[in-house]
């Protein structure tokens, strides 16, 4: 298990290729599990990283990483996604994460992307983690952020719900997150589990996985023979299966307003523990 990221000058960016799987446990049992493919970018010279994998940044590509698809918006002028991710850190007590800056996401695919959630992971300059941001999309335009302080690789998270994702879902509960990252035998791997639970016990156990390797111009048309248009996938299944949940009259819930703040801190403290093991 790993500990700590060494920082290089050399970091690539990296593609993980693995399985998304999501288990429903009630009202009525519905779980899934597809083939996906992210990428894991060092944001901390992603500019130097991307021209070496020949991954099109801030600009047109069939594969490519815009900035813009995360945090407040802002481009690469002002910044980029790193710049709003050191400021969110800032704001929240965290001054001490200037090590290297690991986002796993998904890229668009011929110019569209839906990341349902993207994980920064957040290392001081030693390569100790020392913070997570769990950045969430839903299928209403809205995004908000998990805070997880002081994490470790291996060790559980705890938050509260405070963002509407999914209208078979209230907004009410925890989430239980655990990240893993193992490189033996020369083999990089690494898992994020988010479990769901509310007052009635565990309700969703979600995770993604994948075998991470370098990113090089030839890998890119490769991904595209083999996954098509992902994120139009990713959007789509979404969709497939919330008609599957109502065909079976799973409760649809009414849309809230998002939160006031657009970031949720970690629990101070522990929710009741989920049963139900992770996938």
């Amino acid at each position: 298990m790993a500990t700590h990221v060494p920082p290089s000058a050399a970091d690539p960016v990296w593609i993980g290729e693995g399985v998304v799987r999501h288990r429903r446990l009630r009202p009525h049992g519905h779980a899934f599990e597809h083939p996906t493919w992210f990428l894991w970018l060092p944001m901390h010279r992603l500019d130097a990283a991307a021209a070496e994998a020949g991954l099109a940044l801030n600009r047109p590509g069939w594969i490519a990483f815009y900035d813009a698809d995360h945090g407040d918006g802002r481009g690469p002028q002002t910044g980029g996604a790193r710049a709003w991710l050191h400021e969110l850190l800032q704001h929240h007590g965290i001054g001490d994460a200037d090590g290297p800056l690991w986002l796993h996401t998904y890229a668009r695919v011929f110019g569209y992307a839906f990341k349902p959630v993207s994980f920064w992971y957040c290392h001081r300059s030693d390569g100790a983690l020392r913070a997570i941001v769990a950045e969430v999309n839903n299928t209403f335009g809205e995004r908000h952020c998990y805070l997880l302080d002081a994490p470790a690789w291996g060790r559980t998270l705890q938050a509260h719900k405070r963002f509407h994702v999914s209208p078979f879902c209230r907004v009410a509960g925890e989430y239980r997150f655990r990240f893993l990252h193992s490189d033996s035998g020369g083999q990089r791997r690494c898992v994020a589990r988010i479990e769901y639970g509310d007052a009635d016990g565990a309700l969703l156990l979600t995770s993604v996985s994948g075998t991470l390797s370098p990113a090089t111009p030839r890998r890119w048309p490769r991904l595209l023979w083999r996954y098509g248009w992902h994120s139009a996938l990713v959007i789509a299944r979404i969709h497939l299966h919330a008609l599957r949940l109502w065909r079976r009259g799973v409760p649809v819930h009414d849309h809230p307003a998002p939160p006031t703040n657009t970031v949720t801190g970690q629990a101070v403290t522990a929710p009741p523990r989920l049963e139900n093991p992770t996938p």
